[in-house]
């Protein structure tokens, strides 16, 4: 029997040049690799038609029959030969233009054939040109199928001879090989209990299945086990962590949280603030580490809950930092953070690359000596000079901005890891939060604070521009502010500063000085400047900022209740909802207008319309997901968690749900699956941990 690690030169009619090639295609090196190639999509040859029930459909069919006749007819250019192909109802043709002396030569007389093809009908009778044909001997002699598998291919193995047929051959020649001998991955009892085929009947049944009800069960049996283990794993990394990972104690609830609890909060807390709250004030009590990812739309009020969870650490003598993607985001949440804490005596600190090397060494002594509470800053935070005396929390703030590697660095700054709180406002569909943040525990803060009136969205034409224009004078004649913003793609930055100068000097004609003020903030200029900008808007010197995505993410001016979004289309979907949470701040009823082009993608329309249509940001993350894959979403690209080879988060939520629940029952039962039963499990687990690639220990 063949070794699957073996390299699939071992397998018949794989040369050294094929090797090579099916390597750099598709990345197929060992046997098991050509296995775990699944197909995705079959031809399906279960039915065998009869002559004189053919219809004029143009689809594929397959006949059994003979050929009686062979000719040769002359053409303009070249010649053709048909074949008449009868069976017992009745006669058609067969048809080939190509290669014409070998197919004469190869074609037997009288002999049954199975024939596979294209239907062409004229005057009520068929023909088929280039049909598949194989002998109907050699047909009964294979690993049948009556339906047949396609699989991934590229135009260089195409441009090379490695045909579909090729690969189905060599998947063949594998099975022959191991002769049926493929080990079970799971306990005999737990492939009873799910009601799940074997795996050696779902591989062959996933490369050559006998009807759709097998392929059913082998697809649904391979998808289970494919998400099976990421899920395991996962449970298994946070049960871990749990059980051996050791946190600070925070066990006072003490003057600084109750201060400002009691006489500072700006207004009551909603529920779902209280009900995080006291996750996370469980989690930080026991000595256990925490771990939790905090969901919440724009809005929803992260930063006081984060604020809450920094003061009680303080009450217990540890610092905290708070880490934000952009200086705008930094420079904003040390303003407000700081604008809070303003009657207290807590000392906080902002560290961005453009602080000054004299402040940078003030802060990095006051750090160590612990008389700085809260720092606040970019990705300067990971910087090996900065040194915390007793760091007891870490917040990261829309925390897939941020790689891996990266955020491990901030374990890194204690003798015990902090406590780790991650903030989004992208709200996570819960197939994703389940597939790449598996081992967090997950806190959602699903409503926003009481008096905000939803953002009303629109989507709006170019042609109806000067519409749009009189409704912000007339919003602006009643005192608010608004947002103009123009996309940012990082390929033209040429041309994304071209359209925001020609944008910007469009608006400036429309809403001339000194009547009207305007703000213009982009990537190209100096934090300063781009700093002064955003001060003036503000403080409410300018009614208008425009701007290109720089704004996304933290800007926060309740006066400012209507955002254009320009060529609307070009904007993924998290981003213009994103972008849409910069107003709503305030009191007032506020608006948001999508402007775009008449011509739209199939994709751009459902993003507007999903806009216009819903402001909840999970059902918005859903169609989302749908729309990009989850390869795109979050970053996750870098987790390794979604190389899946045969499930779909998106498709197999419910396969997902199932095979997540049977993890958690099976390590409830038996943590370390050290039962004599679970011994096969437990030794595909260890196998699943040393390829997966798995970053989820550190979120």
């Amino acid at each position: 029997m063949i070794n699957l690690n073996k390299p699939i030169t071992y397998i018949k009619g794989v040369t050294i040049n094929r090797s090579s090639l099916l390597y750099q295609e598709l990345r197929i090196k060992t046997c098991a690799d050509l296995l775990y190639l699944f197909p995705f999509r079959y031809i399906d040859k279960t039915q065998f038609y009869k002559i004189n029930h053919l219809q004029n459909s143009g689809s594929e069919v397959q006949i059994v029959g003979k050929i009686t006749h062979l000719k040769t007819i002359k053409q303009q250019r070249g010649s053709r030969v048909v074949a008449t192909f009868i069976d017992e109802t009745g006669s058609m043709e067969l048809v080939w233009f190509k290669g014409v002396k070998w197919i004469k030569e190869s074609l037997k007389i009288n002999t049954p054939y199975i024939v596979y093809g294209k239907l062409n009908s004229f005057n009520n009778s068929f023909s088929m040109p280039h049909p598949e044909m194989e002998l109907l001997s050699e047909y009964k002699k294979k690993v049948q199928t009556a339906m047949q598998p396609v699989y991934p291919s590229t135009e260089t193995l195409g441009s090379k001879n490695i045909s579909n047929k090729v690969v189905r051959t060599l998947i063949q020649n594998l099975f022959v090989e191991i002769d049926g001998r493929i080990n079970e991955s799971l306990s005999e009892q737990f492939v009873k209990q799910y009601n799940l085929m074997s795996k050696k009947e779902a591989l062959l049944n996933i490369h050559f299945p006998k009807s759709q009800e097998n392929l059913a069960k082998a697809q649904y049996r391979l998808k289970f086990e494919e998400l099976f283990f990421i899920q395991l794993q996962l449970i298994r990394k946070k049960i871990i962590r749990k059980s051996k990972l050791k946190g600070y104690s925070f066990e006072n609830v003490g003057d600084k949280f109750n201060n400002f609890y009691n006489n500072s909060l700006p207004f009551d807390l909603t529920n779902a603030q209280k009900r995080v709250l006291k996750e996370i004030r469980k989690d930080v009590a026991t000595g256990v580490h925490m771990n939790r990812l905090l969901q919440g739309d724009v809005g929803s009020g992260k930063t006081i809950v984060a604020l809450l969870t920094m003061l009680l650490a303080i009450d217990n003598g540890f610092q905290a930092s708070l880490m934000a993607p952009t200086e705008i985001l930094a420079t904003q949440h040390y303003n407000a953070i700081t604008e809070l804490l303003k009657e207290s005596n807590i000392n906080i600190a902002l560290l961005t690359g453009s602080v000054k090397s004299k402040m940078r060494r003030k802060i990095h002594q006051q750090l160590e000596d612990g008389t700085l509470h809260i720092l606040i800053g970019t990705h300067a935070l990971l910087e090996d000079k900065v040194i915390f005396s007793n760091l007891g929390i870490a917040i990261i703030d829309e925390q897939h901005r941020f790689g891996v590697a990266q955020r491990s660095k901030m374990w890194k700054k204690n003798e015990l890891p902090p406590h780790v709180l991650v903030m989004t406002a992208t709200p996570i569909p819960r197939t994703l939060a389940m597939s790449v943040y598996g081992d967090l525990d997950i806190s959602v803060i699903d409503e926003l604070p009481p008096g905000r009136k939803e953002v009303k969205t629109v989507h709006r034409f170019d042609s109806n521009r000067l519409a749009v224009f009189k409704f912000l004078k007339d919003e602006i004649a009643k005192g608010r502010q608004v947002y103009v913003v123009y996309p940012l793609i990082q390929e033209s930055a040429a041309m994304d500063y071209k359209d925001l100068m020609d944008g910007y000097e469009s608006i400036s004609r429309d809403f001339p000085m000194p009547k009207y003020q305007i703000s213009i903030v982009h990537g190209k200029m100096k934090p300063a400047d781009k700093e002064y900008e955003m001060r003036r808007f503000v403080k409410g010197a300018t009614q208008i900022m425009v701007a290109t995505t720089v704004i996304e993410v933290g800007v926060n001016v309740p006066n400012a209740s209507v955002m254009v979004i320009e060529s609307s289309e070009r904007f993924g979907l998290s981003q213009l909802h994103q972008l849409r949470g910069r107003v709503g701040r305030g009191a007032d009823q506020s608006y948001c207008i999508l402007l775009s082009d008449v011509k739209l993608s199939a994709d751009a329309k459902t993003r507007l319309k999903t806009m216009v249509e819903t402001s909840d940001g999970f059902k918005i993350a859903e169609v989302d997901l749908k729309l990009r894959g989850p390869g795109n979403i979050m970053g996750t690209q870098q987790s390794g968690v979604l190389n899946l080879k045969i499930a779909d988060i998106v498709k197999d939520t419910s396969i997902l749900v199932e095979a997540r629940n049977a993890a958690i029952d099976l390590l409830t039962d038996d943590p370390n699956l050290s039962k004599p039963e679970n011994l096969v499990t437990l030794n595909s687990y260890t196998k699943h941990q040393k390829t997966s690639g798995l970053w989820a220990n550190i979120s």
